[in-house]
């Protein structure tokens, strides 16, 4: 139960919640490095090598297509970014848990120089953004025999 009146923050819910395990924190409405990028700041990024391409999943659960953007900017940097929107809050809502975060992330990544950065292509599925980058194909020198006379 929540021991500080919802007049020390916003809080949601009251102060008489039997579900709430919550204490006043003093330093809640401090303004945090963290607190801006709690989105998604571990959201989970797999960069992968195979013989034809970078392979880059990311798990971020929940986001739609539309609210995340791939990029390439710097010459060669990859540039996962999105934003997460608030839920509505109702008034006849009362919350007693609120851990799913919200706002802006950004992931970015030096791409090796081996890299087709035309043919760059981005898929999600599941809440899991596959980006794919193809590599340069690595010509094999042509070996010519020579016929050895004598």
């Amino acid at each position: 139960m929540s021991l500080i009146p919802g007049f020390f923050g916003n809080r949601r819910g009251n102060s008489f919640d039997p579900f709430s395990v919550d204490l006043w924190d003093p330093f809640k409405n401090f303004p945090s490095l963290s607190e801006e990028n709690s989105a998604f700041v571990n959201a989970r990024v797999d960069w992968k090598e195979n013989p034809e391409a970078h392979v880059f999943k990311a798990d971020l659960p929940g986001l739609k297509k539309e609210e995340v953007k791939v990029e390439i900017e710097d010459e060669r940097v990859l540039q996962i970014s999105g934003e997460r929107n608030v839920e509505k809050e109702d008034k006849n809502d009362t919350w007693h848990r609120v851990e799913r975060s919200s706002g802006k992330f950004t992931r970015r990544f030096r791409l090796p120089e081996n890299v087709k950065l035309d043919k760059v292509k981005a898929s999600m599925e599941n809440g899991v953004l596959t980006v794919t980058v193809p590599k340069v194909e690595v010509k094999k020198p042509d070996v010519k025999t020579i016929q050895i006379s004598g």
